[in-house]
């Protein structure tokens, strides 16, 4: 993993904001999410320009020229347009002339998923991808819902892979996983071939983003995201006290509590943003993995435990050495 970079909009929207719009008390939102603000899009923002802005920094800091990149994969839930896919143009305004780029929607684990694919293209086929995780959910949430209102904030995050020697693997463990039992607790119901975009869709809120039952949403958050943590533990041959940092999806501070207890993994060694960046989604662990780096709080050779679950239920684990992607001289 060369280097990261990252992007968020100026303007910020507070919990105490939500709150007196909703008639909620007080703190009602931070207590339960522990999010005090987000950031949020001007009009003339969208997913691309944040993507843009992460991935060019993150390609300054490698110090790698547009040409040596063979590869961008864009993880997000709220493309530009729903046709067609947003990375190409991301791969255009970036100078990626010779690149491969397709976007990878895979909700809050969509930026996991993406990265093992770079990480297998690099192996096999010796590329070097730039990978992100943007979205702009600010559009799709419901202001009239606590459930989504409260959680959800712009934002982007891009790290750029390459392969390693003799085709070594960036990543000293992986899990991938899915419950398609769960597929209906977080969805956006209206806008795709099962219900089409209709007048009647809109005025039922169908375009934006739903949760059914929170409580199960949270259970299943914490079970499956410990899972998918210590199946990429399993697969690295480590165990929790070999980890140096875990960034964990920013779904919700007491699902990251609630999971860093059941790995034993402390505080201490927890990365956690959400205060002030609130859920982004797919752009949360990018994002988290680019302040923690420009705060120089990761050093080489840390072992870093990325875990994530979202809608679907799509959940993912990998364990990263914060060098190994560095080709040896």
């Amino acid at each position: 993993m060369l280097a990261t970079g990252h992007a968020v909009p100026d303007e910020r929207r507070t919990s105490a904001e939500i709150e007196r719009e909703l008639g909620l008390d007080d703190g009602w939102i931070q207590h339960r999410t522990g999010i005090r603000e987000r950031p949020v899009v001007s009009d003339d923002e969208a997913t691309s320009d944040l993507s843009v802005t992460a991935a060019r920094r993150a390609l300054d800091n490698a110090d790698l020229a547009p040409r040596e990149v063979d590869l961008l994969l864009l993880a997000t839930s709220t493309p530009d347009h729903l046709l067609p896919p947003s990375a190409p143009q991301v791969a255009h305004r970036l100078g990626l002339s010779h690149a491969g780029a397709v976007d990878v929607t895979g909700a809050c684990a969509g930026f996991l998923y993406a990265l093992s694919m770079a990480d297998a293209l690099g192996q096999t086929r010796g590329c070097t991808a730039l990978v992100i995780g943007a979205n702009v959910l600010s559009y799709r949430t419901n202001p009239a819902d606590p459930a989504t209102a409260a959680l959800f904030g712009d934002g982007a995050g891009a790290v750029v892979l390459a392969p390693g020697a003799e085709g070594r693997s960036a990543l000293r463990g992986l899990h991938l996983g899915a419950d398609g039992s769960a597929y209906e607790r977080i969805q956006i119901p209206a806008g795709g071939s099962r219900r089409p975009m209709t007048p009647e869709a809109v005025r039922q809120d169908a375009h934006l983003m739903q949760m059914k039952s929170g409580r199960a949403v949270f259970r299943s958050a914490v079970e499956t995201m410990t899972r998918a943590g210590e199946k990429a533990l399993d697969d690295a041959d480590l165990t929790t006290e070999d980890v140096d940092w875990w960034v964990p999806h920013q779904a919700n501070q007491r699902i990251t509590e609630r999971t860093g207890e059941a790995l034993g993994i402390p505080p201490e060694r927890t990365v956690s943003i959400i205060e002030r960046y609130g859920n982004s989604s797919a752009a949360t662990i990018p994002l988290a993995l680019s302040l923690t780096a420009e705060e120089r709080r990761l050093t080489p050779g840390d072992r870093v435990l990325l875990t994530a679950v979202g809608a679907g239920m799509i959940d993912a684990g990998a364990v990263v050495a914060w060098d190994s992607g560095i080709p040896e001289e």
